[in-house]
């Protein structure tokens, strides 16, 4: 069995102060014991404007928050699974939501580019999301080996796509990382049966880690951090406010349970794409 852990925070437009605490929680969950940790969705900046992100985007390989999660992931021996990181694109004025892997080393591993962009109008609040105009979608599933499994990418607005997470399934994917920042609209509605619904659906553990509070830009994400089990029960959650959830995955007990209850393999349908 392995520890792993989802942080959640609340994160605003300093980076600096959003780096610090960050470190602070993963040094949390690592003193916990856990060996992977998983940040969430935009962990570095949530700015006042879309284009804020953009102003601080780096190059794929440098940069001061990819030094960030190499020297974290090397400092307290940890796999850092970091959120999305803004790298640059081939247009100046959009970046990549690239999810990226480090390994205990220091080492990046994997990158992931947020496929579906959240584009949403929700009429409830008057908020409006427009990421493809900041956002260049990424095309590739990305499922990697690691010592606790292999583990499956995604990020936020993936999660209402269950095509994604049964690609991930025939790649191998054992656990998904999910990092978001959901809205306290569509979290309330949404968040937790859509997050055991994929776990239930591809007999996997799902970490999700959120962005939950209120944002110095007006926003208010939902939180809810937790981990879910391949059976779809929730291990752990943390409702609201800056923090960690922790837990174990168990392969023995999801090769047992892939085992009892193959449903896996009864498929009779395959889905294309991605």
């Amino acid at each position: 069995m392995t520890k792993v852990a989802a942080v959640q925070m609340a994160s605003g437009p300093n980076v600096n102060a959003n780096l610090t605490e960050a470190g602070r929680l993963i040094a949390m969950a690592a003193k916990a014991g856990a060996r992977l940790v998983v940040l969430p969705e935009n962990f570095a900046i949530m700015g006042m404007s879309e284009m804020d992100k953009v102003n601080i985007r780096e190059q794929d390989g440098q940069g001061p928050i990819q030094k960030f999660l190499s020297e974290q992931a090397r400092r307290h021996g940890v796999w850092i699974v970091g959120g999305t990181v803004p790298l640059a694109t081939d247009d100046a004025k959009k970046i990549r939501g690239a999810c990226l892997l480090y390994n205990d080393e220091g080492q990046r591993v994997s990158r992931y580019d947020k496929i579906h962009l959240f584009d949403v109008s929700l009429p409830e609040s008057g908020e409006n999301y427009n990421e493809s105009v900041t956002i260049e979608r990424g095309q590739n599933a990305v499922v990697v080996d690691t010592p606790f499994g292999r583990l499956g990418l995604a990020v936020c607005y993936d999660l209402r796509f269950p095509e994604l997470f049964r690609k991930m399934s025939d790649m191998g994917a054992q656990i998904i990382a999910l990092p978001s920042a959901f809205t306290a609209i569509t979290g309330r509605a949404h968040w937790e049966v859509l997050l055991r619904a994929r776990a239930i659906e591809n007999l996997c553990y799902v970490i999700a880690s959120a962005q939950g509070g209120y944002h110095v830009n007006g926003r208010e994400t939902y939180g809810d951090s937790m981990i879910v089990n391949p059976w779809g029960s929730i291990i752990d959650r943390l409702a609201s406010g800056s923090g960690y959830v922790i837990a174990n995955v168990d392969l023995d007990y999801l090769a047992s349970t892939r085992r009892n209850f193959p449903v896996l393999n009864h498929r009779k349908m395959q889905c294309s794409g991605v």
